[in-house]
Parts: structure tokens; sequence; C-alpha cells
């Protein structure tokens, strides 16, 4: 643990940055960058009592050192925390540019979502929307079970085949498997589209890349583990089967104009250009993910518009593949309908962690609901088991984001606008109580 001498030196510089201000405003830069300092220091002491926590930091290596040698206590990392909010509640009537002050509430919010995840590793527990809010600056909608069943209805008579809904959904999806010995050249050419089409509207860093792993044994399908230098390593989980959707999915959500994206751009406009080292580190339990995993996954509609994914996929896609590109319409008509029970997953969260039901039930309720085969519910139950409030990430940032864009302008029938807002929200402190 770190000795007491060196928590209380914490605490004084962030008390000092409280009173070290002058009444005008003046030198508020440089405080902004000094709170940013000890945010991002702040960071990586919950790192080390929370393994997930920080999921990307390409700062200085010293301070990634000096946070683990230190090991501060959580009361003294709260403290800390406490400090740099009550300077920033004190700076709020200052005038600032709009870059400024969305500078100023990123940082506010950031560190709130920080003092959240401290009391929850402390033993507090919070309710699902409770937690939601505290951490990711958002609650999500609830949707009563009546609303998952008439969307799972109107998907029955698409289905063909006998037995039930989801044997035969199962049956349906199971000829459009990417064979493993096909997947990385399948994956790889979705990664070439999402690019030429992401970098057509959006200056990518000269030199930006990443690289594919393939892995087994993770609760998440895909992951990006951004390393800083404009460079990524994306993750590709093959525990189970990956459907030729899938590729499309990940090119997009995890490289172009998905995390790598977003990471690079963030680099690029935000700590090289601005000096903002607060960029540096992303904490994942925090608001900034509503806004990654949400523009992740609308950037997908927003890299292929209208039906370009479908006649991409069945003319370059299904035959890599070595799949009937003939049944791609059909198969497109069924996830269609099956999209609209994403949220389907958060009331199973819901539930579950709020201890209404069980394990066994949070899976069941995901194979009747979402339609996932056994073995992917409890693959499912599993993320939630980690991540917890998470899930509401993926679909209600994807909700709140498309509502940014398209609410500017930025509708599926002006590509161009809808590119150029969304690129400026990539290269944004924006989040989501900022979305306005």
């Amino acid at each position: 643990m770190i000795p007491r001498r060196v928590g209380v030196a914490l605490l004084v510089l962030c008390l000092g940055l409280a009173t070290g201000c002058s009444d005008d405003g003046s030198n508020s830069e440089d405080s902004m960058n000094r709170i940013a300092e000890e945010y991002v220091k702040l960071v990586l002491a919950v790192g080390q009592h929370d393994p997930h926590y920080v999921d990307a930091y390409y700062g200085p290596q010293a301070w990634a050192d000096a946070a683990e040698k230190q090991g501060a206590a959580l009361g003294e990392i709260r403290a800390a925390a406490e400090a740099l909010v009550e300077q920033l509640v004190a700076t709020d009537s200052v005038e600032r540019a709009e870059f400024e002050r969305l500078r100023h509430r990123y940082l506010r919010t950031q560190l709130g979502s920080l003092l959240a995840r401290l009391r929850m590793l402390g033993g507090e527990r919070l309710s699902f929307d409770d937690e939601a809010r505290a951490l990711y600056d958002a609650v999500p909608p609830r949707w009563p079970e009546s609303h998952f069943r008439e969307i799972i209805d109107e998907l029955d008579p698409l289905l063909p085949g006998q037995g039930s809904l989801i044997e035969r959904f199962d049956a349906f999806r199971s000829e459009f498997v990417i064979p493993p010995e096909r997947l990385e050249t399948v994956f790889d050419a979705a990664v070439d589209a999402c690019r030429e089409r992401t970098a057509e509207f959006v200056e990518l860093p000269e030199g930006e890349s990443f690289t594919v792993e393939y892995v087994t044994d993770q609760p998440w399908s895909g992951y990006n583990w951004y390393q800083g230098g404009f460079k990524s390593l994306i993750q590709v989980n093959t525990d189970l089967p990956i459907y030729i959707d899938r590729a499309v999915d990940l090119a997009c959500h995890e490289g172009y104009p998905g995390h790598h994206a977003y990471n690079v751009l963030l680099e690029k406009h935000l700590v090289r250009d601005r000096g903002w080292v607060e960029f540096q580190v992303y904490p994942l339990f925090s608001p900034q993910s509503l806004i990654a995993e949400g523009t992740a996954n609308y950037g997908i509609q927003v890299a292929f518009p209208g039906d370009t994914r479908i006649e991409f996929e069945r003319e370059a896609l299904f035959p890599l593949a070595g799949l009937d590109p003939e049944k791609a319409d059909l198969y497109y008509r069924v996830l269609a309908k099956t999209e609209q029970l994403d949220y389907a997953r958060n009331e199973a969260a819901r539930e579950y962690l709020e201890g209404r039901i069980d394990a066994a039930a949070a899976a069941e309720w995901l194979t009747q609901y979402r339609l996932d085969p056994p073995e992917r519910a409890q693959k499912s139950v599993s993320f939630i088991d980690r991540y917890r409030a998470y899930v509401i990430n993926y679909n209600l940032g994807q909700d709140l984001v498309k509502s940014y864009v398209e609410g500017r302008g930025g509708t599926p029938d002006q590509p161009e606008r809808r590119w150029e807002i969304f690129a400026e929200l990539l290269a944004s402190p924006r989040l989501p109580s900022s979305l306005d």
C-alpha cells in the first residue's frame, strides 16, 4: 500500500488546484492541464484495484509505474478525485470557448463516474439504472416483455422449417457461418472496404494501422486494444461460429470508422494538437464508453448506408466465404427484425444484476427474446457478469449518437453531411449529457 505521506501529498496537490486559480479565470488553461494530469494519474490508480478499468493508456510510462508502486488506497483516490471535482465546480462560471467548455464538462463527468466506480469497488450496490447513470451518464429505457414478444411474432413467419422459433432461427443462421479456414480472408476484405469508405470522408493520421489476432476463451466477440501512436490490436474471438454479417460488423465496429478511428482521431486532434493529456487514458467504465460504443455501432450504417451493405456482402463477402449470395436478401430481412431485439439484453441484465433472476434464467431470457442459442446466451451472461451495465453502451449509445448526428442534418439522404458531423463527434470530448 502507498505510504500515508504520499497519499496526503497527492490530496494536497489536488486541494491546491482548488484554490490556485484567480477569480477572473486567468491561468485557466494551465489549471485545466494540471487537473487533466491528475485525472490521468487517478484513473491509473483505480486500475490497480480493478484490472478491467484502464482499457488503454499511452501516456508517460513513469505515471503508470508510479501508480503501480504507490498502490493508493480507495479512500485516498476518492479524496483526491473529490478535490478535483470541487476545483471544476468552482470554475463552472468561467467563460470558455465551446471546445474548452466541453473539455471542462468532460473532466467533471469522467471524475464523477470514477467516484461511482470507487463506491462500487468499496462494496456499494447500485440498481441497474443508477449504475448506468453514475458510470455512463445515461439511463436506458425500459421495455416490457410484451414488446419483445410482438417482434418475435413478426419474425416467426420469416423463418422456414419446423420446430421452435429458436431451433429454426439457429438452423437458418447456420447456413451463413464463415468457414474457419476462410475467416481471415473474409475479415481482411471487410476491413479494406470499411477503411476505404471511411478514408473517403475522414482524414486519418498518416501511419495509422492495426493488427488482427484470432483468440478464444473470452466473453466478447471482438475487442480493440488501442496502443497509442495511431496503432491498435484488434482481437476476434472464435469460440463460437462467426456469421457472415459479423465480418462487416466487427471490421467497422473495431476498426473503421469505429474504435480504431475514434482513438486515432482523439490522439491526433486532442492529445497531439491540443496537448490534452486526459485522452491518453481510457477508463472503460466511464461515459466515454457510451460514445465509443455508440459511434462504433452507428458507424456501420454510416459506412454502409441503405442497401450498399447487402450489395457489398452479396458481391464480395459471400463468395469469399463460399456462401450462396442468392440468400443474402432473406438473411438481412431476418436480421433487420432481430436487431429490434437488442434491448432484450438490457432487460436480462437489469433483472439478473438486481437479483430477481439467476444466471440460468437470464440465459433463458436471452434465448427466448434475443434468439441467442444456449451456448451464446451463456457467453452473453458471462459478459454481463464482468461488465454489468456496460451493455447499455451498445444499443442506447447507438440510438443517442444516431439522434445527435441525424438531428443536425446528417440524415441518410445527406451522406456527406452525416460523415462531417460523425467525424467531428469522433474527434471531440463530447459525452452523453452533451449530446444535445
